[in-house]
Parts: structure tokens; C-alpha cells; sequence
């Protein structure tokens, strides 16, 4: 199959032209998409007509999927599919209306934090709700000398309570709190500041704004201090992508070396949305 990769912006981000994901792909069209995303970081495939069974097989062609903790917002049939939603059925939510409203990489509070994850646009709305990527690898060559010194070596905590609590603080929010089952489903894991792409052997910042609770060995001021000194440098303009969304969009974007932010939109217009998350390694 021939297809396109045409990049989206100088931060990071291309659009593969040319694919039609409700057919299983050849092993060499795979290879490319698999290519072009570890160049480009982000991968935005348009015009996609999937249903939730052929979301899955293409998504589990890059590893195994991971299970959203928030059992309550799976799809029914297909626990791979987390429904990122503002739709109400019977007066309850269908899905996650708010999900990504924080900075942050993917499940990177779990041990072993995802590779990647493919989010399918079912309905958007007419403005906003867009979602801006950093690109982690220019932010941490970016950096000084000194700074790449003073990170060598730090671990950060990373905690789902945090990003989950902060959005339940939001004003306007109806999340409920997490039962104890789903607790214990996500303790607290200790990962490195800078970590090394496992396929690329390139280095990126791995600490978010919503997921990093601490820096391991610093006092709480300090750390602090810290976090928010490489947020700021993180989501300089430089090293963003924003992508508008079009129904039927799939984006395809690697957790090891990005982080990303939905932005708002009119909430009497629906944004309905599926997700799955590719397990990944421990980080090194």
C-alpha cells in the first residue's frame, strides 16, 4: 500500500496519508507507520471508518493493550476502549468528559507505563477541544549543561490520585472518588526524570504537571520548585504541536517521550471519543 507521511509542524507530528485502518495492514505499510511514529513522536491518521473491534487489532499490533483503572468508562464488550466522552445515557456518563485536562503522559503511574496510545474521534465539537503534544526529547536537549547534570540520576514519584483529584477539584466536575479497588490498582511507582527511549536510545524528560508528585530525595520545597522549572520549559511554544480535530481523526502518539493537554470546548456540544493504550516497558 502506498501512503504519504507529510509532518504537521517543526515540533513534532505527521499526518499519514493513504491508509484505511479498517483493513488489516501489510507488514511493510505497518513498518512504516511504526517508522514514522518513532520519528515524529505523534501520528495523525484522518478519515477513518473503525469499529471498536478493528481499533483493537491495529492498536494491538504494537504490544499488548493496557485496562483503563476507570472500569466504570470501558466500553461494554471491549475493556481495551477507554470512552473519553461528555454523552450521558439514562442520565449518567457514557465516559471520561474530562480526560487530559492536566499535562501528562499516559499511565505513566504504573510500573510499567504505556508505549502509546490511539485516540479515534467518533463526534467533536465545532471548536476547541483540541490537544496540544510536547515534545520531551527537544525539551531535555534543550536544556543546559548543568541542568542535564543536576537531573542525572533523580527519580520522580508518579501518582494517579493527583491528576485524578485535581480534575475531580474542577469546577463544574461530577467525578466521583476512586473506590478502594481502584486504589490498589494504581500505587504510587518511582521512575527517572530522563529516561531513554527503550527503541531510539534518545533521551527525554519524563516528569509531567499532573502525574509527578515528587522528586525523590528533595525536600518538598525544592522539588516543587523543581517540577514547576521544567513544566515552564517543557511547554514552551517550540517544542508544542496543536492538533485541531476532525471527526473520525485517529492520532496515534508515543507516552515515552511526549506529554499532552486537551484543551476546553463548549460543554453543550458533545465530544465522544475511544481510546486503547499500548503497554510499554519499565523505564530506563
Amino acid at each position: 500500500m502506498a501512503i504519504e507521511i507529510r509532518a504537521l509542524s517543526e515540533a513534532l507530528g505527521a499526518e499519514v496519508v493513504g491508509v484505511d485502518l479498517a483493513r488489516r495492514l501489510d507488514d511493510e505499510t505497518f513498518e512504516r507507520i511504526h517508522e514514522a511514529h518513532l520519528k515524529h513522536l505523534v501520528l495523525a491518521i484522518r478519515d477513518q471508518d473503525l469499529t471498536p473491534a478493528r481499533h483493537i487489532a491495529f492498536s494491538r499490533r504494537f504490544g499488548e493493550l493496557d485496562i483503563h483503572v476507570l472500569d466504570q468508562f470501558l466500553l461494554p464488550g471491549h475493556p481495551e476502549i477507554l470512552v473519553v466522552s461528555n454523552k450521558k445515557q439514562n442520565g449518567k456518563a457514557v465516559g471520561l468528559k474530562d480526560a487530559g485536562s492536566h499535562w501528562h503522559s499516559d499511565i505513566s503511574y504504573r510500573e510499567y507505563p504505556s508505549l502509546g496510545s490511539l485516540l479515534y474521534a467518533h463526534e467533536i465539537p465545532p471548536q476547541g477541544g483540541d490537544t496540544l503534544f510536547a515534545n520531551m526529547y527537544a525539551a531535555y536537549e534543550a536544556l543546559s549543561v548543568e541542568m542535564k547534570a543536576r537531573l542525572d540520576g533523580l527519580e520522580a514519584v508518579h501518582a494517579y490520585s493527583q491528576i485524578y483529584e485535581l480534575s475531580r477539584n474542577a469546577a463544574g466536575n461530577a467525578r466521583p472518588p476512586l473506590t478502594e479497588e481502584q486504589k490498589a490498582k494504581v500505587p504510587q511507582v518511582v521512575h527517572p526524570v530522563v529516561r531513554t527511549h527503550p527503541e531510539t536510545g534518545r533521551k527525554a524528560l519524563y516528569v509531567s504537571l499532573g502525574l509527578t508528585v515528587e522528586i525523590v530525595g528533595m525536600d518538598e520545597e525544592e522539588s516543587r520548585a523543581l517540577l514547576a522549572e521544567l513544566h515552564r520549559h517543557c511547554t514552551k511554544p517550540e517544542y508544542v504541536y496543536r492538533h485541531i480535530w476532525r471527526r473520525h481523526d485517529v492520532l496515534f502518539w508515543d507516552n515515552r517521550c511526549t506529554m499532552h493537554l486537551a484543551t476546553g470546548y463548549d460543554p453543550r456540544c458533545t465530544r465522544h471519543m475511544h481510546r486503547t493504550t499500548v503497554k510499554g516497558d519499565r523505564p530506563v
